[in-house]
């Protein structure tokens, strides 16, 4: 059912007609620039509706504090989307997943695939016809196994969390959004025992969503996603509502 906001809080969305070629540039040509989290994009399931799916999620590179260099990240996760209501859309995964670390000036560490997942939530802003708008929290958390390097045993957990706001504009078979998002990432690290937190380059926490899901059967949908001006990675999903 549509859903309405009060107008005093309504706000003007432009034309998603004159967007496409921006989304289609933005999308290949940015080598689908982001990091944290996926946003899932604008399609929730409704009251008592169920999302499943599959996905992909690539941390090509993220910038760490001081001299810790970088890390780079491949998690593959199996999708829950809930509607608790109309307007609220609570969203899980599990899965596994792996980090690469490259230092200044220090060897590299890569840790083994293994276990992870996240949880999030998205709010309807507003659904009228063609146009939608959300905004939500995303967290993903990566534990891979332990390592022996040349420092002793090595251990890492990888924290993603972000929070994001979206607006889409529906076609026949496509729907194209774009959105902003707040994120960072902790790399936390063990050397024998004792912990470190890094975190993320402050400088780079603001960047922007693209992401476009494509209608492939009554049910069941193809999403991609990237961000940018923040950092370089992307997601794919395949998705089916019952």
């Amino acid at each position: 059912m549509p859903v309405k906001i009060n107008s005093k809080f309504q706000f003007k969305i432009l034309n998603f007609k004159f967007l496409i070629p921006i989304l289609i540039f933005e999308f290949y040509i940015l080598n689908f620039n982001c990091y944290a989290a996926p946003c899932y994009g604008t399609k929730m399931p409704e009251r008592k509706e169920i999302f499943i799916g599959g996905q992909s999620h690539i941390i090509f590179k993220r910038y760490l504090e001081g001299d810790n260099g970088k890390i780079k990240s491949f998690q593959d996760f199996f999708l829950l989307s809930y509607g608790a209501f109309d307007w609220l859309s609570i969203d899980l995964k599990g899965g596994a997943g792996n980090i690469k670390q490259r230092p200044v000036n220090r060897a590299n560490l890569g840790y083994p695939y293994y276990l992870g997942g996240g949880y999030g939530f998205r709010l309807r802003l507003y659904d009228d016809k063609n146009i939608k708008a959300v905004c939500g929290f995303q967290h993903i958390s990566i534990h891979p196994e332990t390592i022996q390097a040349d420092t002793g045993k090595n251990k890492a957990v990888l924290d993603d969390w972000q929070f994001s706001a979206l607006a889409s504009y529906a076609f026949k078979k496509i729907t194209p959004y774009l959105g902003t998002k707040v994120s960072r990432s902790d790399y936390i690290h063990w050397v024998n025992g004792e912990r470190n937190r890094v975190k993320s380059d402050t400088d780079k926490s603001i960047g922007m969503v693209v992401g476009m899901d494509f209608d492939l059967a009554k049910n069941m949908w193809l999403n991609l996603e990237g961000q940018f001006f923040d950092g370089e990675a992307m997601s794919a999903s395949l998705n089916y509502s019952f």
